[in-house]
């Protein structure tokens, strides 16, 4: 048997057997140092913790509520200088208003009908709106947010694309047009036809042309924007549906989304032909091509977005998707601030936000 001494020993023993590993972990955790201003846009929010990083190191940072928004959400456009993400809230008939830099919704615009494409025109701080219902493109006052102009197109004003070069706005509309906007005045300058009702479109930086989703033609629209006329067409035969894309313009390069079935289709933009061919997730409406990291990032609305990698100059592999949530599938990617952001709309428990996903390096 163990004297009096011999047991005090073992008791102490076990007590620090049992403190040892309490205080190895709370000497792991550092806690907050309140006088250390940390970087803004890691900031997080009470309903959302960080995730580790998944695919292409891509994870979840913060998640800005947008409180009382209800519907679909379509398109985003960024304010780079301000840190302002602007949100065409289209069941809500708003568009909305996000301070990045505090992460949190500051105001909501009110008198839209249905806006489906947003645009932001630093240059002279405006913002273009196009609206689905009455097919008007609306330009607002970047500080005040008050209406300026407005132009009424046939219907469906959809997808708005800014040429910074020209100083023009174009957006598509109806049964097939893109019309033409000048950002001083919002005066409409003219319009492009086309076969049918045009998705999402790019343009080149370098050229002139302008690459058009033309899903009811079951094509891409190859315009030319100086001459406003349809220089080419190119066929869309693997899939249908194809509404989102992406352009890779150095690379030569026009990705392609399609939803029937769901297929990222890739183009050779010197030929027209494709050149690759894979399976995404479904319902995507919003594509965006990482040029840093020969990237590509598909939102999709089944609830995931999807990344794509190109092997240096050859083929490009599917890497694991990221789980989001059901109808997040319209997006933004900023570079200058390497983030994602993901139009996350209301449905059951999920409350409408915005979801920032930073990129590591």
């Amino acid at each position: 048997m163990l004297d009096f001494r011999s047991k005090i020993v073992v008791k102490f023993g076990l007590v620090a057997l049992i403190a040892i590993p309490a205080l190895a972990t709370r000497a792991s955790r550092v806690e907050p140092d309140p006088s250390v201003d940390e970087p803004v846009l890691e900031k997080q929010t009470p309903a959302v913790k960080a995730s580790a990083p998944g695919a292409a190191g891509l994870h979840l940072v913060q998640a800005i509520p947008l409180p009382g928004v209800e519907g679909r959400i379509d398109h985003l456009a960024v304010d780079v200088q301000r840190r302002r993400l602007f949100v065409a809230a289209l069941g809500n008939n708003t568009g909305e208003v996000v301070d990045l830099s505090k992460g949190v919704r500051v105001q909501g615009i009110s008198g839209f009908h249905e806006p489906q494409g947003i645009s932001f025109v630093p240059d002279n701080n405006r913002i273009f709106v196009a609206n689905g219902r009455d097919g008007s493109c609306d330009m607002l006052d970047g500080d005040s947010f008050r209406p300026i102009q407005s132009v009424n197109f046939a219907d469906d004003a959809d997808n708005v694309r800014y040429d910074p070069a020209a100083k023009l706005i174009y957006v598509g509309y109806g049964s097939g047009a893109l019309g033409i906007l000048d950002t001083t005045d919002g005066r409409r300058l003219g319009d492009i036809k086309l076969a049918g009702h045009p998705e999402s479109f790019q343009l080149e930086k370098s050229g002139s042309r302008i690459f058009v989703n033309v899903p009811a033609a079951g094509h891409i629209a190859v315009v030319d924007r100086h001459k406003h006329a349809l220089i080419s067409t190119w066929a869309v035969e693997r899939a249908r549906s194809n509404f989102p894309m992406a352009l890779d313009e150095p690379g030569r390069r026009l990705f392609v989304g399609c939803r029937k079935p769901p297929r990222l289709l890739v183009y050779d933009t010197t030929t027209g032909k494709p050149a690759a061919d894979l399976e995404i997730c479904g319902d995507t409406d919003d594509i965006f091509y990482d040029p840093a990291r020969k990237l590509v990032y598909v939102a999709c609305g089944e609830g995931v977005l999807n990344i794509v990698q190109q092997k240096g100059a050859g083929p490009y592999e599917r890497l694991a998707g990221i789980p989001t949530a059901a109808g997040a599938r319209t997006a933004l990617f900023v570079p200058e601030f390497d983030r994602i952001y993901l139009a996350v709309p209301h449905r059951g428990t999920q409350g409408a936000e915005i979801r920032v996903y930073a990129i590591q390096p």
